[in-house]
């Protein structure tokens, strides 16, 4: 494994004053000086240019845009053990008090609003699910290990790996167990007294999305004695809850047949009164059918994956939102409750509520807002690009 060296480094000055308010993002053509051997993971001094200040340190990335990724910025900072056992320690502290038997998931680590750009850490009962979206901590990866397993004290630690990570790092594989045995890749837990399955080795990012973890417990809460429809549903998670809360009926839409099959799982975890049903195909054509027979529902939830994955993006983007705006609205009885959500980094929460009410004018509705969220409270947010999620509640 590759050991990395310090480097001293020099930015232009704009980059020197977005460092010293915080930013934790270098961007490469922002540096004017920094050794042509620098690899991914060297420490990088940065220095100001007019009197050679230390103004923050960082891990270099040959292979992102985002050159460097600040760990502190204004004063020294060692990368060794004390720094991931203090960091770590840090973030498990501040959710101490919200974990409980009832909810036993949740993100130990959010990259950059825990001080770890580029680390996802997500916990599922007894098993931590360590992803890396960026190579510069390959270098530090016993490090990494060696606190989460004395903070933690999992059953199994386990490796997932983002794309271009695993791309150039042949001697890791996602999947890997790093610590402890894993009986079952299959990992049940709880969120609100309702049960839960995560595929740790297989599933999508770590096997279970957990930021929309307060919206599907608020679903919940309305669906008592409702029909609901959870439009994108994935592992069923907003399903289950409309099921476990009362609901007389859900049907979940996902153009995965395993996707439904899991959510079928998930429910059977909990009992339950109301029928699921699930149905298989593109969102927009079976949103656009439900509307041509004339389906309606109490409760709608459309929570699409990112449709805006670069900048260019961005208005097809919001036209894709309108569009479901216009199919939920149409889908959603009179009284009732349409839920829409946006998981687009660069689509902000205006320009998301814009798209919707352009699909409500030409509907001649004007529906009232009952409550908008944000990040559920593992996810802080300490940059503006760290704040992706955006949901809204409308009453019908």
């Amino acid at each position: 494994m590759y050991q990395p060296k310090r480097i001293a480094v020099k930015l232009n000055l704009k980059a020197e004053t977005i460092l010293k308010k915080g930013h934790p993002w270098i961007f490469s053509d922002s540096i004017v000086k920094a050794p042509e051997d620098a690899q991914t993971g060297d420490v990088a001094v940065v220095f100001a240019q007019k009197d050679n200040k230390l103004i923050g340190i960082g891990l270099y990335d040959a292979e992102s845009p985002i050159r460097i990724k600040i760990l502190q910025a204004n004063r020294p900072v060692q990368v060794d053990a004390a720094f991931f056992l203090h960091t770590i320690t840090e973030a498990f502290n501040k959710r101490t008090d919200k974990i409980s038997e009832a909810t036993n998931a949740y993100r130990l680590i959010y990259g950059e609003g825990d001080g770890l750009p580029g680390v996802i850490v997500d916990v599922y009962d007894r098993v931590v699910v360590l992803k890396l979206y960026s190579g510069i901590w390959i270098p530090y990866l016993d490090l990494l290990k060696e606190a989460l397993v004395s903070v933690m004290a999992p059953e199994a630690l386990v490796l997932r790996l983002g794309r271009n990570v695993a791309k150039v790092n042949a001697d890791l594989a996602d999947g890997d167990v790093l610590y402890g045995t894993l009986n079952d890749p299959t990992v049940r837990f709880m969120e609100y007294g309702i049960a839960f399955q995560a595929h740790v080795i297989k599933g999508h990012k770590t096997g279970y999305f957990l930021d929309h973890r307060l919206n599907r417990h608020q679903v919940g809460k309305l669906s008592k004695g409702k029909t609901v429809l959870d439009v994108f549903s994935y592992a069923g998670g907003f399903s289950v809850h409309a099921l476990v809360g009362g609901a007389t009926e859900v049907t979940s839409i996902d153009i995965s047949a395993q996707a439904l099959e899991v959510a079928q799982e998930n429910a059977q975890l909990n009992t339950y009164t109301g029928e699921h049903k699930t149905m298989k195909g593109d969102a927009f054509e079976l949103l656009a059918d439900l509307v041509k027979d004339g389906q309606q529902y109490d409760v709608v939830v459309i929570d699409p994956p990112s449709f805006a994955k670069q900048q260019s993006e961005v208005q097809r983007a919001l036209k894709q939102y309108e569009k479901l705006a216009s199919l939920g609205a149409a889908l959603c009885r009179k009284g009732g409750v349409l839920v829409l959500a946006s998981c687009s980094s660069r689509v902000d929460m205006e320009s998301f509520k814009e798209a919707h009410q352009r699909a409500f004018r030409r509907l001649g509705l004007k529906p009232g807002v009952l409550m908008s969220t944000r990040h559920d409270w593992d996810h802080p947010i300490s940059i503006p690009e760290s704040s992706y999620l955006k949901t809204i509640y409308y009453n019908l």
